[in-house]
């Protein structure tokens, strides 16, 4: 518990409102979009400023408080618990637009503008920011920008790092740094945007972000295949990539999450399919309808079911809304439901289905699987009704072997939802032991007393 004089010192700073200590709002702020984590803070600060911010940081390291910082909390790693009590400094209210550049095609952020009215501010200026994590209604640029967050459009556009031109951020002593700038060429010294960009709040606050943008494409078409074979679906895939074919979009959903889907939605999804692909193609009329025509025969040629365009746009944004609820259909699905994130190249991915198969078929555990098809980015999600420590722990040697079969097929622990608390036990697997010590220096240099969101991606040594 901190001390009366912290408190007030808080108060003087963001004002009263600004600094929030009932039990009800601790518990708020006490978890993510886990299932598994729950640790309430101390207390909890919103700023309106980088200034504030600073101060707040100069005060919790001269007093050796921890500091979790957090936007919406719809990460799935544990990321922004709290585990060690402390302050949780929340960046909500800072959500200005500050900048939008048509010209030089670059806009400035505050860190606690969302998503989708990002989005939506650059829709009017015929412009598009990419990355756009399935959590768009409701995260934060900052958030995604700590998480190095990715989605759908990947595999086409990239992720958020490719964007990040320029960054505002205060280090936990509170002096604020100014890195990158409004150039998309910058090649000064080392790049350390790149660094803060998938930090995951561990080495300071981002307080304002530059971000590059590119013009809205003129068309767009979406193509829905059904299959009855989910390896095969997965093979296709590759196929579209290796003919040349690059859309903007390949996302994959189940058996599991096509019934679910349904089940809330009432759009006419084939409850029998084992899996449906949904692919967007982006960019001239001319190249979309071709681009579009090919996948279509190419799925067909693959083994497809049912392989054809959506109808018109409400058809094809009634897809892509069913998608976006896969998370809310899995989650929903028992009491403990741990959705999990692992990539693996784009020409195993078939191979790593059948591990998954295999892995199920083993543990006795249902792994429902969506995910990002086009850039090998999966997520398995295992869950249970039972609280018995033995199924618990059971469900946890499952998670494992997910993860060292994506590794063993030269994959990674996490393509974009971060290591935070959920995977850290894992990072050994998957990192030479000389790489984590150099994280571990890196982050004692901008944070010697260890205050930034500790215990956070690797064990405590």
């Amino acid at each position: 518990m901190l001390k009366s004089a912290i408190l007030k010192q808080l108060e003087t700073i963001v004002g009263k409102d600004g600094v929030l200590t009932a039990k009800a709002d601790l518990a708020t702020y006490a978890y993510d979009g886990t299932t598994t984590w729950s640790h309430a803070p101390d207390v909890v600060v919103l700023p309106n400023t980088t200034d504030q911010i600073s101060k707040i940081l100069n005060l919790a390291n001269d007093n050796r408080i921890p500091v979790t910082p957090r936007g919406s909390g719809t990460n799935i790693s544990g990321g922004s618990v709290p585990v060690n009590g402390g302050i949780v400094v929340c960046t909500t209210r800072m959500n200005r637009i500050l900048d939008i550049n048509k010209a030089n095609l670059t806009a400035t952020v505050e860190p606690g503008v969302v998503l989708q009215d990002f989005h939506n501010a650059l829709a009017k200026e015929n412009l598009f920011y990419p990355p756009d994590p399935q959590s768009f209604l409701s995260c934060t640029v900052g958030g995604t920008v700590a998480e190095n967050s990715g989605g759908p459009m990947c595999i086409k556009y990239g992720v958020t790092k490719q964007y990040v031109l320029g960054l505002e951020i205060v280090l936990p002593d509170g002096y604020v740094m100014t890195l990158g700038g409004t150039t998309v060429k910058n090649r000064t010294g080392y790049d350390l945007v790149p660094l803060f960009t998938g930090s995951e709040g561990t080495l300071g606050i981002i307080t304002k972000i530059t971000l590059r943008l590119v013009p809205r494409p003129a068309a767009r078409r979406t193509v829905m295949a059904i299959f009855d074979d989910m390896v095969r679906a997965g093979t296709v895939v590759s196929r579209i990539l290796a003919d040349g074919i690059v859309p903007a979009k390949i996302e994959f959903v189940d058996n599991f999450v096509i019934r679910r889907i349904e089940e809330k939605m009432k759009i006419g999804l084939p409850v029998d399919a084992k899996t449906m692909l949904l692919i967007e193609c982006d960019g001239s009329v001319a190249a979309v309808e071709s681009e579009a025509a090919q996948i279509v025969e190419l799925l067909k040629k693959g083994g497809a079911k049912i392989s054809r365009l959506a109808r018109d746009d409400a058809e094809a944004n009634t897809y892509w809304k069913a998608r976006s609820a896969g998370f809310a259909a899995i989650y929903g699905a028992a009491r403990t439901v741990v959705a999990e994130d692992c990539t693996v190249p784009r020409d195993r991915l078939s191979d790593f289905i059948e591990k998954l198969d295999e892995i199920s078929k083993k543990s006795g555990f249902e792994i429902v699987l969506i995910g990002h098809a086009g850039d090998g980015n999966i997520h398995p999600s295992v869950f249970t009704n039972s609280r018995e420590k033995e199924d618990l722990d059971r469900l946890q040697d499952t998670l494992t072997a997910i993860f060292e079969a994506a590794l063993g097929l030269g994959g990674t622990l996490s393509g974009e939802h971060g290591i935070g608390l959920e995977k850290k036990r894992l990072l050994a697997k998957a990192l030479d032991s000389r790489v984590i010590s150099y994280m571990q220096r890196i982050k004692s240099i901008f944070d010697p007393n260890n205050i930034m969101n500790p215990d956070k991606i690797w064990e405590r040594s």
